[in-house]
């Protein structure tokens, strides 16, 4: 990690919340509000995010699962993520929330004429906007946690992928709203 963290503190905490507090603040409520208000379904709104973090190669994103209404996606759905292409599990909202986060973070630019047909025959406008802001958030923050090193010591106990997982979103700060 290229930050240095004193040991008695939580890492995210310490980095957003005491290093730069009102800009730290900020970006958290926008990590908080993702998880809080979205009006996008578990598995289409989970398609997005691991395979952002999967691209970001963030651990603390990798071993995150996102809980909604007591539920969360079932085992394996990482993986399927990452097969979006093939994978029988999906529906096509679900595939084309996973394709766009992977066209986002990889190739903004080939968003073509064909592929906004096939979102908007699945997604609403007002959906096509919540699911990029989400989608930009995670791509940004996740990057920013792997760049400064803070997803390698902010991993959530218990083991791989499937286990240990926290119920809240991953940027919580001290004293902030819990969100789910």
């Amino acid at each position: 990690m290229i930050i240095d963290i004193p040991g008695d503190k939580d890492p995210i905490a310490y980095v957003w919340g005491e290093m730069v507090p009102r800009i730290g603040a900020a970006a958290s409520a926008l990590s908080l509000a993702v998880y809080a208000h979205t009006s996008l379904g578990l598995r289409e709104f989970e398609a997005a995010r691991l395979r952002i973090a999967q691209i970001n190669g963030c651990a603390f994103c990798l071993d995150w699962r996102t809980e909604r209404d007591g539920r969360k996606v079932e085992e394996g759905f990482a993986d399927a993520v990452a097969a979006w292409r093939t994978t029988g599990a999906f529906d096509e909202r679900t595939r084309l929330a996973a394709e766009y986060a992977e066209r986002y973070a990889l190739d903004h630019r080939g968003l073509d004429d064909a592929f906004w047909e096939r979102m908007t025959a699945h997604y609403g406008q007002a959906e096509i906007v919540e699911l990029s802001m989400c989608i930009g958030s995670w791509l940004a923050f996740g990057r920013l946690n792997h760049v400064l090193g803070l997803d390698r010591v902010c991993v959530l106990p218990g083991g791989p992928p499937g286990a240990g997982r926290r119920e809240r979103s991953p940027f919580r700060l001290p004293g902030s709203e819990d969100a789910r």
